[in-house]
């Protein structure tokens, strides 16, 4: 199991992550905010309030919202590894 170590907000509903092998990168969820699930992080202060449940090592916002850390390590992997190539 990866853990996050460092989460920000940064513009354009995008988070900066790291975990705890190093690895580090920005994760785009602009597309998520026009879901239902996440329509209420469309109002870019509450998206800006993230934050890490360090319990369950997820990347959180208030209202329940929670991103499985393994999902977003995989896109940061494959990213990586795409510019790899």
């Amino acid at each position: 199991m990866h853990t996050i170590t460092e989460c920000r907000a940064e513009e354009n509903y995008t988070l900066w992550l790291r975990f705890n092998d190093g690895l580090e990168g920005h994760v785009y969820l602009g597309d998520l905010v026009h879901t239902k699930y996440f329509r209420m992080l469309g109002d870019i202060d509450t998206f800006n309030r993230v934050a890490v449940d360090p319990v369950e090592n997820t990347v959180t916002w208030e209202g329940g919202i929670k991103l499985d850390p393994e999902v977003l390590y995989r896109d940061l992997a494959s990213k990586a590894q795409s510019a790899l190539h």
